[in-house]
């Protein structure tokens, strides 16, 4: 605890906390940081401008619940095209030569999605009927005369491809997974196909299947020797090229073009970090290049006609997450994110650059200002290693005021902590948390080596940088140096608990969401349309028929009688990637400790909450517990 020496030093103190706190940001109620509204684009699979280029298709949650919207472009009201209030619905595209739209939801999160179409009339049509079965929309033949959709009703560790008339619906099977593939992208013709093969965390292939063939068999294009890892971004809209991704020469993962005529591959995109996304315009003149620059997106989009970058003005600063252009190339929709405000949708005249806001997601009874910019912070860890991380410093935090500090670990295993709002983060921070979202080794975005080195070592190297994180908020002299917490959710949530099993004392609250705590059973029911991901999986945490054992010994469950802080765990009834049990019994076990333990179960969530009321709720338990517990 930081104390005063001295004659009447609480007096000083409470001059200066005063002082400090005047230059705080007004407290919000956690409500207001939900009541913003969140807006995305369709996929770059699907047509974001309507036939007549006049019209957005959006998906957003203005009601508390996401659906499909139809956005003026010349600004406006968005319109509901569908209006479910239980399950989350997103626009997947309209049909290119009428006002028809593709759309999809799962019941309650169980991330068993069926494709759905809204005809002209507003009936809807369930396109992929079914119980237990997965489907996403996959894209559209060059002409509108057909539009593409994967689905695992045959088998639910593979997905097969169907081309579906775009009159009457009735559909065509057009590729049978064999099994142990991932579909990857299709061109725009309808004759190429790619697949991924993950052999392992480290290493994979990508192959190409003419489907013109009558039977067509996957052809190896990725030939090499030891671990590399491949990628798919997307066909040429020429049907000459395939763009892929490489990390083979060297740490990052970079944007290769592959020649269908000759086979021939050269280096497209290289950059110092990794090539996230290669997406072209309907004619190929644009390329856009997305490139995950320390946790930020940097987007460039090329005029390969003219020559250049497009210039776009009248955009805010933060990431410019997704652009998709209309059929004629004279207009772009951008979707702009920042740590201060959810993702805006905007549209830009492409021969002028100049960008128009058609939409406000900030709650407009927040003021931006009082919300708090991240930056980019690293530390050494225990062994030396600089671990990244991104920094919330509450406003008015000093060594006269200092805060109480959160590590905020991501999902995964091997995700990321990026920079861009958080409505969490950012109640916690206005709260007077400072919360540290570290990129422990083994999160992505860091180069293959880092990505690397938590292999089977989980629940002990990267546990030792949360450990270390902690410490490392203590040095700074604005934050409190008694007590620090540790949260975050999936992986992140199976951190937390490990946390506090195995390092009993280096926190003293945590807050769990939905996170793993049998590593044996997780991996033993991971869902079927993971397919050949599961392997992956298993080689880079374990395989539970071979190596049981030590995933037993990294499962926070079987450690529980260790824990002694006070615990909060938060669950969705549907998840199907950590089932409900899991937190069940970690409750059960942590109870028997006699140590205070809160449980939250959202009977119509999944992994991840999707419905506002859940979202508000889970945020307001984490503020309330975080004070009686931690300040």
């Amino acid at each position: 605890m930081h104390r005063y020496l001295g004659f009447a030093a609480g007096a000083v103190a409470a001059l200066m906390a005063t002082s400090a706190l005047a230059q705080a940001a007004k407290v919000y109620p956690t409500r207001a940081f939900f009541e913003t509204t969140r807006y995305s684009l369709p996929t770059q699979d699907g047509h974001a401008f309507s036939p007549d280029g006049t019209k957005l298709l959006i998906s957003s949650d203005r009601t508390g619940v996401f659906n499909a919207y139809v956005l003026p472009v010349a600004g406006g009201t968005p319109t509901p095209l569908t209006t479910s209030t239980t399950d989350a619905t997103f626009a997947a595209s309209w049909f290119p030569k009428d006002e028809r739209v593709l759309f999809t939801a799962d019941q309650g999160g169980n991330e068993l999605n069926h494709l759905y179409v809204r005809g002209l009339d507003g009936q809807v049509k369930d396109l992929t009927p079914g119980d237990k079965l997965k489907a996403e929309f996959a894209g559209w033949k060059a002409d509108g005369s057909a539009f593409y959709v994967s689905t695992n009703e045959r088998n639910p560790q593979a997905f097969d491809l169907y081309a579906y008339d775009a009159t009457s619906y009735a559909r065509k099977l057009v590729f049978t997974n064999p099994g142990g593939f991932n579909l990857g992208d299709l061109s725009d013709d309808g004759r190429w196909l790619t697949l991924v093969k993950e052999h392992s965390s480290a290493n994979s292939d990508v192959y190409l299947v003419d489907l013109s063939q009558a039977s067509p068999q996957p052809k190896l294009i990725s030939e090499h020797k030891g671990n590399v890892e491949h990628g798919v971004y997307e066909f040429t809209p020429d049907g000459k090229a395939l763009i892929y991704s490489t990390n083979e020469t060297g740490e990052f993962s970079q944007a290769w073009r592959y020649d269908l005529s000759t086979g021939a591959k050269a280096a497209l995109v290289a950059e110092a970090w990794d090539v996230m996304n290669v997406a072209f315009s309907p004619s190929g003149r644009y390329r856009a290049d997305y490139i995950n620059a320390d946790a930020s997106t940097v987007l460039k989009v090329h005029d390969l006609q003219a020559g250049g970058v497009l210039k776009l003005s009248g955009l805010p600063a933060g990431d410019l997450t997704g652009v998709r252009f209309d059929a004629r190339e004279k207009a772009v929709a951008i979707a702009v994110a920042s740590d201060t405000s959810p993702a805006d949708i905007f549209v830009a005249d492409v021969a002028t650059g100049q960008a128009r806001r058609l939409t406000t997601a900030l709650n407009p009874q927040v003021d931006e200002g009082d919300l708090v910019e991240a930056t980019v912070a690293r530390f050494k860890s225990y062994d030396g290693l600089e671990v990244p991380g991104i920094l919330y410093r509450p406003k008015g935090a000093s060594a006269a005021n200092p805060a109480h500090a959160i590590v905020w670990v991501h999902g995964g295993p091997g995700g990321q902590s990026r920079r861009g709002y958080s409505a969490d983060i950012q109640n916690l921070v206005n709260k007077g948390y400072a919360v540290y979202a570290i990129n422990n080794r083994g999160s992505s975005g860091y180069g293959k080596t880092f990505y690397h080195l938590d292999d089977k070592r989980h629940g002990d190297v990267d546990l030792k940088d949360v450990v270390a994180a902690g410490r490392w908020l203590k040095s700074l002299d604005w934050v409190a140096d008694d007590k620090v917490a540790v949260m975050g959710g999936s992986y992140g949530g199976y951190m937390t608990a490990a946390a506090l099993a195995f390092e009993p004392e280096a926190f003293d609250v945590g807050i769990n969401i939905f996170g793993v705590t049998n590593w044996v059973r997780t991996l033993e029911s991971i869902p079927p349309w993971w397919g050949a991901a599961r392997d992956s999986l298993y080689d880079e945490l374990g395989d539970p028929k071979t190596d049981g054992e030590r995933l037993r010994k990294i499962s926070p469950l079987f450690h529980a009688k260790n824990i002694k802080r006070p615990l909060l765990v938060v669950q969705g009834k549907n998840d199907p990637r950590v089932l409900q049990v899991e937190s069940d019994e970690l409750v059960a076990a942590v109870k028997a400790n006699n140590v205070p333990v809160e449980y939250i179960v959202f009977p119509d969530e999944g992994h991840g909450f999707q419905r506002r009321e859940n979202r508000v709720t889970a945020s307001d338990a984490y503020v309330k517990f975080l004070g009686q517990h931690l300040k």
